[in-house]
């Protein structure tokens, strides 16, 4: 792998599972810069196991994943930099994915909304 890493957030696996049709993403696996942490895992996993989606649960698995270190209070703080900018509504997940991608200096590929807001305030890079 490349040190450019792309963390796929859920938003754009879930349309990807749906459609079938998401070439930046495909260009990013044929790449080798997709890469995933056990929160996105834990997303998609049950409702693929649930669908007989075996292969691409193992799939998922085999991408390079990104252990998590939680920081509670740099996720606090970031929700207070949310309330304070009007961005309300960003649930837990998103900030861990947030404190993660800015802490690992990846770039996060998402469709969710919030991830854009947070970017007029936070350093981090997005592909949308």
């Amino acid at each position: 792998m490349s040190g450019y890493r792309v963390l796929v957030d859920s938003s754009v696996w879930i349309d990807y599972f749906k459609s079938g049709n998401v070439p930046l993403l495909d260009q990013m696996i044929i790449e080798d810069l997709v890469c995933t942490n056990e929160l996105i895992l834990t997303e998609l996993s049950p409702f693929l196991e649930h669908k007989g989606k075996f292969d691409i649960v193992e799939n998922l698995q085999e991408l390079e994943t990104i252990p998590l270190s939680i920081d509670w209070s740099l996720i606090r703080k970031y929700q207070v930099l949310n309330l304070q900018n009007g961005v309300n509504k960003v649930g837990i997940p998103d900030l861990i994915i947030l404190q993660q991608v800015i802490q690992e200096k990846i770039s996060l590929f998402t469709f969710d909304k919030h991830f854009k807001l947070m970017q007029d305030y936070l350093n981090f890079e997005l592909i949308n």
